[in-house]
């Protein structure tokens, strides 16, 4: 049987998924995509998860897609379709990512390349390193964004500079990407995973379904109208009231001590 290529650990309400195949900067391939569907998945549907922190294992995060699997394919013969492969490994990828309830965090280790990156792009935060770097590799080879880079990455860092990152394909360096609001925050190497569990644990700790239904209303709110927005509100709004989380929050605020939320 062939070594997982994704790793789920569960600690003190928080989900680490580690990219694991560090011998190719953890390069995705057909088992990886499959692989962090599954436990993408597993994540989500988990409710003793509260909280989900993406890494890599190794010298990076994620090198993007494998080209020496796309090269093997093409001198089999195999007909590739980039469009289908897109389609069907990747866009559930990110639909999962983002329709989840439960704030994820990259701890970004490395380089974020290609498709690497954009699974970066799509998670709630991104802490980095000073070895941490971003590339929107795919002009490098004659391609265009993909796996939701061209959705995330003008949101985070305004128009302009988006199509002159995608377009040249250079390397953003790591206090560049706090600067312009690609990654939230720059740590040091050997604290990464400390302090990415530690903001992973404190959101655990917190009122997880009010957290999943904000993050539905920033998402939603950034593609609709004020109108769409305000209704959006009130909708979720009406749901976080029914919550268990909701009346321990008002006790706890009558009775002026920390509230002990449940996720429920």
């Amino acid at each position: 049987m062939s070594e997982r290529t994704v790793l789920l650990q569960k600690k003190e309400g928080v989900g680490i998924l580690t990219l694991n195949r560090p011998q190719l900067y953890n390069a995705i391939n057909n088992q990886l995509s499959r692989e962090l569907l599954e436990k993408l998945t597993k994540v989500k549907e988990d409710r003793e998860i509260r909280a989900v922190i993406l890494t890599g294992s190794g010298k990076a995060f994620c090198s993007g897609q494998d080209l020496n699997d796309r090269s093997a394919m093409q001198k089999k013969g195999e007909l590739i379709s980039l469009g289908d492969s897109v389609r069907s490994r990747y866009n559930p990828l990110i639909k999962t990512m983002v329709g989840m309830e439960k704030p994820i965090i990259a701890a970004v280790n490395g380089v974020a390349a290609g498709a690497g990156a954009s699974l970066a792009l799509a998670c709630d935060f991104r802490l980095i390193t000073p070895k941490t770097k971003f590339v929107e590799a795919f002009v490098r080879i004659g391609l265009v964004p993909d796996s939701g880079s061209s959705y995330f990455l003008p949101r985070l860092v305004g128009l302009g500079r988006a199509l002159e990152i995608a377009m040249t394909g250079r390397d953003v360096e790591a206090e560049e990407a706090v600067a312009i609001g690609l990654a939230n925050r720059l740590v040091s190497e050997d604290q990464l995973m400390d302090e990415a569990f530690a903001f992973a644990r404190k959101l655990a700790e917190g009122p997880t379904v009010a957290i999943g239904l904000t993050k539905q209303a920033i998402y939603k709110g950034m593609e609709g109208s004020l109108e769409e927005a305000l209704e959006s509100e009130a909708v979720l709004q009406e749901r976080a009231g029914q919550t268990r989380d909701f009346l321990e929050g008002v006790q706890a605020f009558a009775e002026k001590r920390k509230p002990s939320f449940k996720g429920e």
